[in-house]
């Protein structure tokens, strides 16, 4: 269980190869906003056939829906593409040594926005939007914070769906930190059904293109600066029924369709941990090992060996919270109490392994050519993002009480 496969250690290696002549050299552009990461995402995928892959098992799931099949597990969908959930969380891992945010929107909008619509959609959502987000043939943005609603996303939730005459809906509203803003093609919108009486949270697919639907700037941001960012808005965006996921109402179930979305969300937390741990722990014990101070190496002084050791724990503890993760996905099992919890504690050991590292490399640390300061400043959105770290630790306390949250 704890050891990676053949398949996934070669993909792997082919997928840190690939960080290194491809991604890299692209970083500077990126973090700067000249360059955005969209087309470069694209390119991966083909590059290592996850549209493949991916789109043979999408096809598959639609197959089965138009058979009857009600709607599943997206994370189990997906990962029968490339054989296992593993496999997905191996590439988070080492697209996250070299840049967190490629990594997460990477994710955002295969997984998170794709794998939605791939487990709640009709066939005919999977295969119009559903198929194209997972292939990466089309980028996708999952929207739920709104300026007011961050922690509280459902009671304090203004972006609404207004029934009409036809039997379609009228969206409006708008939500900001919306990851892949500035260059999604889908958004997914969680909204409140207005009828009077609030009737629940909806999700709607939206297509950039449609009348009323417009996105902000993008935000300048102390880290993942090359994950584009912005606000969407939406001002009386007329949808038909088709553009409600699963084609339904759900009422109060439908706040259930958001959680799981953010459990699957804060499941791709600890692999980009990961990675982020684990590009520190290799980069500082190769420093130690070769920096002399006072006639002799740096890693023969005990305070430096407590710092990597503690480096090592940390590498060590997340690496096993995704393997959990992993098997969690592959066979069905539903525990949030440790998807919470474990996503605050990778989190946390996240930045705290970056900033180890930059104390342990000192002034080169803190140069922008090492590439550390930027985990540093990457790590801490792990922190804010997919609910902050004492509303995932919250949330695992009340499921282990059973107080409703």
């Amino acid at each position: 269980m704890f050891r990676l496969d053949e398949q996934t250690q070669m993909v792997a290696t082919m997928v840190r190869q690939w960080c290194q002549s491809q991604l890299a050299p692209k970083i500077p552009a990126l973090e700067a906003g000249t360059e955005m990461p969209f087309d470069l995402m694209k390119k991966m995928a083909k590059a290592f056939g996850f549209d493949a892959m991916l789109g043979a098992s999408v096809q598959k799931r639609i197959a089965k829906l138009r058979a009857g099949e009600v709607a599943g597990d997206a994370e189990k969908t997906l990962s029968a593409g490339v054989g296992n959930p593993m496999m997905m969380h191996v590439v988070v891992k080492e697209l996250s040594r070299v840049s967190p945010g490629f990594a997460m929107g990477f994710g955002v909008s295969m997984g998170l926005a794709g794998g939605a619509i791939v487990s709640k959609g009709t066939a005919d959502q999977v295969e119009r939007w559903g198929l194209p987000l997972t292939t990466l043939q089309k980028i996708g943005a999952w929207c739920l914070t709104e300026p007011g609603a961050g922690s509280d996303a459902f009671g304090s939730m203004r972006t609404t769906a207004v029934p009409d005459a036809s039997g379609g809906y009228v969206l409006k509203g708008s939500k900001t930190f919306i990851t892949n803003g500035p260059g999604a093609d889908v958004f997914l919108v969680y909204a409140k059904i207005e009828r009077g009486e609030d009737s629940g949270v909806a999700t709607f697919i939206v297509e950039r293109t449609m009348q009323g639907v417009s996105v902000g700037p993008p935000f300048k941001k102390m880290g993942m600066r090359d994950s584009p960012t912005s606000e969407v808005f939406f001002d009386d965006v007329r949808l038909g029924v088709e553009h409600l996921l699963g084609g339904k109402e759900k009422g109060r179930g439908g706040r259930t369709d958001t959680k799981d979305s953010l459990g699957s969300e804060r499941s791709g937390v600890p692999a980009m941990a990961w990675g982020i741990i684990e590009r520190c722990y290799d980069a500082s014990l190769a420093y130690v090992r070769e920096r002399k101070q006072f006639g002799r190496a740096i890693g023969e002084f005990q305070a430096v060996q407590l710092h990597i050791t503690d480096l090592f724990l940390k590498l060590r503890t997340v690496e096993n919270v995704v393997y959990r993760t992993a098997w969690m996905q592959q066979n069905g099992v539903r525990d949030m109490p440790f998807v919470n919890a474990s996503k605050a504690m990778c989190a946390q050991m996240a930045v705290d392994a970056a900033l180890k590292a930059i104390q342990i490399h000192g002034g080169y640390g803190y140069m922008e050519e090492l590439g550390i300061e930027k985990l540093a400043r990457d790590a801490k959105l792990l922190e804010l993002g997919a609910g902050t770290t004492d509303i995932n630790l919250l949330a695992c306390a009340r499921e282990l009480i059973g107080i409703e949250a």
